[in-house]
């Protein structure tokens, strides 16, 4: 993995970590992911604007289509994931989640994407794996509803990792239009879920504004970052590598949030590292 694409992914990490707080302290369940993807369609206009006229890759009706069916699974990810986090904790939840999506992520590449990497980076990716899985042991209280959606959480984000994969690959669209445009699709398709219950929007709005602001800068930041990355290295590189961010959100959830187990998850924390620069390595 070249330094621009593990520099990237860094960075993703953190993005990733802090809009995962925000969503955490919010109330609203799918109202609220509605508000924050049309925050984030808002807050990326000009750089969509930006981006078409610089470079807008492929813009045809295949690039909408593979738009389409990232933003409903986009929209499974977000809803899916501010349920588990309705029965779980931060540190619970966000490590079951995104250690199980790279590690689905990766073995698909090899088996579907005729990837092959490195002993150096399987390592790597084993590695950050199984520490990512081990900071969601024994979870406290009664959480199971919370790790059942979290691992539907990681079945998402392996799912729409590959598709991306392809999209941003393959298929050479520009990773800004083509975010832009899922998390467009991503609201509409939730736009029907809330007119259900309109009198949610300003209630949710009202209780968990910063909240909403925070996810809407933030989240399209994360992915495109990674977007930028998976055009660049392969899928069973990149997966496993954005999860140093497991690392931020765990320190952030035991001290923002108050939550138990800091000590374990500092003993994870060298797992990750060691397993980035062996993925940096390879």
């Amino acid at each position: 993995m070249s330094a621009l694409v593990l520099g990237l992914v860094l960075a993703a990490a953190f993005a990733h970590a802090g809009w995962n707080v925000f969503a955490k302290t919010a109330e609203g369940g799918a109202t609220f992911v509605w508000l924050a993807a049309a925050a984030g369609c808002v807050l990326y206009l000009p750089a969509l604007v930006v981006a078409l006229a610089v470079a807008p890759g492929r813009v045809d009706a295949t690039a909408l289509a593979f738009m389409a069916v990232s933003g409903a699974l986009h929209s499974l990810y977000f809803v899916l994931l501010q349920r588990g986090y309705r029965d779980g904790d931060l540190s619970l939840v966000y490590p079951l989640a995104r250690g199980t999506g790279p590690l689905l992520a990766t073995v698909a590449a090899i088996a579907f994407l005729a990837e092959r990497p490195s002993a150096p980076a399987l390592i790597g990716a084993a590695l950050i794996v199984g520490a990512v899985l081990s900071l969601a042991t024994r979870p406290s209280g009664d959480q199971g509803a919370g790790v059942l959606f979290a691992l539907l959480t990681g079945v998402s984000i392996a799912a729409y990792t590959l598709w991306d994969k392809e999209a941003v690959g393959d298929q050479e669209l520009s990773p800004i239009v083509y975010f832009w445009g899922l998390e467009l699709v991503n609201t509409l398709l939730l736009t029907g879920w809330v007119l259900r219950r309109p009198e949610l929007v300003p209630r949710v709005w009202e209780s968990s504004r910063w909240q909403v602001m925070g996810v809407g800068l933030l989240s399209p930041l994360a992915y495109i970052l990674v977007l930028y990355a998976l055009a660049r290295a392969p899928v069973s590189y990149v997966a496993p590598a954005r999860e140093v961010s497991i690392l931020i959100a765990a320190v952030l959830g035991t001290t923002v949030l108050a939550e138990e187990g800091l000590g374990h998850r500092l003993v994870a924390a060298g797992a990750i590292v060691a397993g980035i620069s062996a993925l940096a390595v390879g």
